[in-house]
């Protein structure tokens, strides 16, 4: 039986299915990764995106954030739409996620955590007045707010907690998944890495290029390219 049949075989079987995905999810669209050859961090060391630089040097943080972390016109792909389509069927039950490009939502995906935030939202730091992308990008310099407070964007940054209401929202739904599908992470960056030690369901699938951490114990390993994957799902 080849992975494609077993991975739609599990598909078919679970009503009950959470996906957690990573930059993998986002490089079929046109998004570098962070960690592979051609990754962001081998031409930018990663201090660059860390919440210490941002408060020293707020001005290059921002022209290296725009230059580098946002990618407007990104389109979702394959693996986005078939997510979606499997939550509008009523299996897939939540869309864990390490990527801020919203493109989730963008291919229609209604329950998306994101663990490590949006480019899409941002806020003042004094009065906390919401602005959106655009207005980010129109910016020059600093983004600065009407009662003159920096707008930052609601991404989290290296050095910086992760959002523990989202953590434990993530946490719950993979303790009650019957099929926990990850795909797009090489599960070893923590503390989002850690989320699949919470699962304790029938099926675990990973999908992704290279090896994990994780491949002995799981049920069904695809090392393909997620949209790839999920392309031949019906």
């Amino acid at each position: 039986m080849s992975k494609i049949t077993q991975l739609q075989e599990i598909i078919d079987s679970s009503n009950n299915i959470v996906f957690f995905g990573g930059a993998g999810v986002s490089t079929e669209s046109g998004i570098p990764d962070f960690r592979s050859a051609d990754g962001i961090y081998s031409k930018t060391p990663e201090e660059l995106v860390s919440h210490t630089y941002y408060l020293e040097h707020t001005e290059e943080f921002f022209e290296f954030y725009k230059e580098n972390l946002i990618f407007k016109d990104a389109k979702p792909n394959p693996a986005h739409y078939k997510l979606a389509e499997l939550e509008k069927e009523g299996k897939l039950k939540a869309v864990i996620t390490q990527n801020i490009d919203g493109l989730h939502q963008k291919a229609g995906s209604k329950n998306v955590l994101e663990l490590h935030g949006s480019v899409h939202r941002n806020y003042c730091q004094v009065c906390d007045k919401s602005y959106d992308l655009d207005y980010i990008l129109s910016s020059e310099g600093i983004p600065k707010c009407k009662c003159g407070g920096i707008i930052k964007p609601d991404v989290v940054l290296y050095e910086e907690p992760l959002n523990n209401a989202i953590l434990n929202f993530s946490i719950n739904y993979i303790q009650n998944a019957e099929t926990l599908i990850i795909g797009g992470t090489s599960l070893v960056v923590y503390p989002a890495a850690g989320l699949i030690n919470y699962f304790n369901g029938k099926n675990l699938v990973l999908i992704n290029k290279s090896e994990t951490p994780y491949d002995n114990i799981a049920s069904l390993v695809i090392n393909d390219a997620i949209g790839e994957t999920l392309s031949k799902i019906r």
